[in-house]
């Protein structure tokens, strides 16, 4: 599997706090069949994004994996004045791997009334747009017609693999099978901030997913769909063909 979305370089935001802390949550990621993980600090006004810094950590960090998991970059990409000017103004800064696609992230408290114009102005400039858990954000849960509309207009959805299993609670829960059950769901990634409640693995979510609505549909969301990013590949547009959910869940 690739995670596309984690918070596995310690000291950068609120994810790992020690170098033994980001190489603990690597462990438990290959533990789980994770084979790449892309590094995602956070980038807001509580937390500095440091391009160089996060280069030099996860160097570090790969030498001590030796092989075992492939560590990439990005950005937790808060959607904000500041941070959409340096976008355009260098597309490849906050993306992953530099190749263009970009976490965005959104408040709790407002959505820019001109998000999709935005959007288009980053897709112009080179970003291809994924936006993170909207399941877990109350304003997006509210208006599942202003996400249809995005993903129409060629962005990405990205849910937390947390969510599914219902760790988010039950309203996150719910809102991700909507977005599963209408394909309007394009990755499945762990956000992964500790080894507890957040923690990298997503073995038993892909078992969820496959058992829920098949072995592609889960394939697509936790392996080819984010080999595409981490490569800086392009993805078909709109929605996924969405799957024939079953009768009898599998549960594990």
């Amino acid at each position: 599997m690739v995670d596309i979305h984690s918070h596995v370089l310690w000291g950068m935001d609120d994810g790992a706090r020690s170098l033994e802390n980001s190489l603990a949550m690597l462990e438990m990621a290959v533990s789980g069949g994770t084979t790449d993980i892309v590094a995602t600090p956070h980038a807001n006004a509580v937390y500095e994004f440091q391009p160089a810094l996060i280069a030099e950590r996860r160097a570090e960090l790969q030498l001590h994996m030796e092989g075992r998991i492939r560590i990439h970059t990005g950005c937790d990409f808060h959607l904000h004045l500041d941070n959409i000017q340096a976008s355009l103004a260098d597309s490849k800064k906050f993306s992953v791997n530099g190749l263009g696609w970009v976490l965005v992230e959104f408040g709790d408290f407002a959505i820019f009334p001109n998000t999709e114009e935005i959007f288009t102005r980053m897709r112009s400039a080179g970003m291809h747009i994924i936006v993170t858990h909207p399941e877990r954000n109350w304003l997006l849960r509210s208006d599942l017609a202003r996400l249809e509309r995005w993903v129409s207009s060629g962005a990405f959805l990205q849910v937390t693999g947390g969510s599914v299993l219902g760790t988010f609670g039950a309203e996150a829960r719910k809102f991700a099978e909507t977005l599963l059950d209408k394909g309007l769901a394009h990755f499945l990634a762990s956000d992964a901030h500790d080894l507890q409640r957040r923690s990298p693995r997503l073995d038993h979510v892909r078992a969820h997913v496959a058992g829920r609505y098949g072995e592609e549909y889960a394939d697509a969301l936790l392996r080819t769909n984010p080999q595409a990013v981490i490569e800086g590949r392009a993805l078909p547009s709109g929605p996924l063909p969405p799957p024939e959910k079953r009768w009898f869940p599998f549960w594990r």
